[in-house]
């Protein structure tokens, strides 16, 4: 019987999940970490800000103005000044607002239940149509929310794939979703915890300026550490941690 082929990248992309998913604590699909508006919203509110901006920008919209229907209605400089800690909030709130007339005026009620019975194809395209939400916030929604099988790929994934040579190292951020969700298998918790303990790595070893390499257990097959350090040699490979140490700081949300 012949063998299927898998190209090197697709290797890389499999290894890196293996390893990864023993690396890092390994997730559930069994609680979203936020209901399905919050998460398109404040996702949303994150772009180009920090976690604790983002969450500061969320809570003070809805103390401000009680529920979705009371952000909908609310005068849209005061929405912006509510969420004035997010990078642009005078962009952001008119979006917010269309959004939330959007969903209202096609099912009746500000939800996204809806998405759990929708086909992933169609769940996303609806999603990317409103205003400022890409490939990637959508993704998060219907993959966290909704276990359909979409690749989020944020900064870090997109970096660390870049960096080890899952993709090439010109691919955008949309063609690494493509390419990373061919290389992977069809299976939302597959998929959540190669998002997550990609971005995990990326936040706190694979980072931007200087990443941790010594500690990193992707060196074997990483194509930055070989072009910065070499081959990874049995005493680099056998000196690099196991497992996550919790002594090294908390994880990220």
């Amino acid at each position: 019987m012949p063998t299927t082929y898998e190209s090197p990248a697709a290797e890389k992309t499999r290894e890196n999940h293996a390893i990864l998913n023993g690396f890092y604590p390994p997730l559930t699909l069994e609680t979203p970490r936020r209901s399905p508006m919050r998460e398109l919203i404040s996702t949303l509110l994150s772009h180009r800000t920090t976690h604790h901006d983002e969450e500061l920008a969320y809570d003070r919209m809805l103390k401000a103005f009680g529920d979705w229907e009371g952000v909908m209605a609310a005068p849209t400089p005061e929405l912006a000044h509510a969420v004035r800690t997010t990078r642009w909030p005078d962009t952001q709130a008119p979006r917010i607002q269309e959004i939330l007339r959007r969903i209202k005026a096609e099912h009746g009620e500000i939800t996204l239940d809806f998405l759990a019975d929708w086909p992933t194809e169609k769940g996303l395209a609806w999603l990317m149509d409103m205003p400022g939400i890409g490939l990637k916030t959508a993704s998060l929604v219907l993959l966290f929310n909704f276990h359909k099988p979409v690749l989020p790929v944020d900064t870090h994934v997109h970096r660390i794939a870049q960096r080890v040579g899952m993709i090439p190292p010109k691919a955008s951020a949309d063609k690494a979703h493509q390419l990373l969700l061919a290389q992977l298998p069809a299976d939302a918790l597959v998929l959540l915890n190669f998002h997550k303990h990609n971005y995990w790595h990326g936040q706190k070893i694979c980072l931007f300026l200087k990443p941790d390499c010594p500690k990193c257990p992707l060196k074997g097959f990483c194509n930055y550490y070989q072009e910065h350090y070499g081959p990874a040699t049995p005493e680099a490979m056998a000196a690099t941690p196991k497992r996550w140490e919790e002594a090294w700081g908390k994880l990220p949300h």
